[in-house]
């Protein structure tokens, strides 16, 4: 359940392995420069990589920063990448670095990662203060803290819809900035998971067994907390899921499950079954798929623009 995001001129993301390569979107007119007092204006357009932004059980943890070239107070895409919650890193971020040009500043942060000592929930509660991190320095980055949006695929899919769902009350909050909220304004699930409590075969159940110690399906006591649908309340973010009607790694029940319970919720969840797409959204070998990359990486553009400008 890999997933690899990276740039190019193209912007090639890679999911799971897979190619795909958006179309970079109309870039829109920035206002003139206004940096904040803290903020340095050479940054603009600049990015900053390995930024410790919380130190967990005396491991530090980091960050990259994708600066747009003008304007601020931005909003924030923080992106949390996949790789089935024990390998993989936030380089892949920079991918999603042509989100600067509609005025949305790119956080990618990197997290623990599954091992035999450490388990879930480590991940979530590294990307919940990674969130409280920013707000806490929001001026030193020129980011509006009531605008941040949570993107991931895959495993970092699960981590998204799980900031997302997920308030104080779950006890993911731990840490540093503890005064500083974690909860994020939009979120975007690309063929994540969201309910452990199912049955989940197939390779990616053994990825579930080593990061949160059962099978998925298997023990509802352990893996209920850990599933984003057990913390669904009305006032919850919109949510725009993706997945493919072909994946493989992940059962499309998943996204089923989640955008059914977010509306049931009374949630704005928007989801898009890519046909013919596999965990990666892409077409499996001589066939189609529909929606293809463009248009995916078109409508979660208009949807942050939508939900966070």
């Amino acid at each position: 359940m890999q997933l690899r995001i990276a740039s190019s001129v193209t912007l090639i993301f890679l999911l799971a392995a897979c190619a795909v390569a958006p179309v970079t979107p109309t870039v829109t007119p920035s206002p003139a420069p206004t940096a904040t007092a803290t903020f340095a204006a050479e940054k603009y357009g600049g990015s900053d990589i390995d930024v410790t932004y919380c130190t967990m059980d005396g491991l530090p943890q980091k960050l990259d920063v994708y600066y747009p070239e003008s304007g601020g107070p931005w909003p924030v895409l923080f992106y949390i990448h996949g790789g089935s919650w024990r390998e993989l890193d936030k380089a892949e971020g920079e991918g999603w670095r042509y989100l600067n040009d509609q005025g949305i500043l790119v956080v990618s942060v990197n997290y623990r990662l599954a091992t035999s000592d450490i388990k879930f929930p480590a991940m979530i509660q590294d990307v919940m203060c990674a969130v409280r991190y920013l707000r806490a320095h929001s001026a030193d980055y020129n980011i509006n803290p009531g605008k941040i949006g949570a993107l991931g695929a895959s495993a970092g899919g699960h981590l998204a819809a799980l900031l997302g769902t997920a308030d104080a009350s779950a006890g993911f909050d731990v840490g540093e900035y503890l005064d500083q909220s974690s909860r994020v304004q939009a979120v975007v699930s690309l063929s994540g998971l969201s309910d452990f409590t199912q049955v989940v075969e197939g390779g990616v159940s053994m990825a579930i067994y080593f990061a949160f110690g059962a099978l998925a399906g298997t023990n509802d006591a352990l893996l209920a907390p850990a599933s984003p649908v057990t913390y669904i309340t009305p006032d919850d973010p919109p949510f725009l899921i993706f997945h493919g009607d072909k994946d493989g790694v992940v059962p499309i029940a998943q996204a089923l499950t989640l955008d059914e319970r977010l509306q049931a919720a009374g949630v704005p969840s928007t989801l898009v079954i890519v046909k013919g797409g596999d965990h990666g959204l892409n077409p499996l070998p001589g066939q189609t798929a529909e929606p293809a990359w463009e248009a995916i990486a078109r409508t979660t553009r208009d949807f942050l623009v939508k939900n966070l400008k």
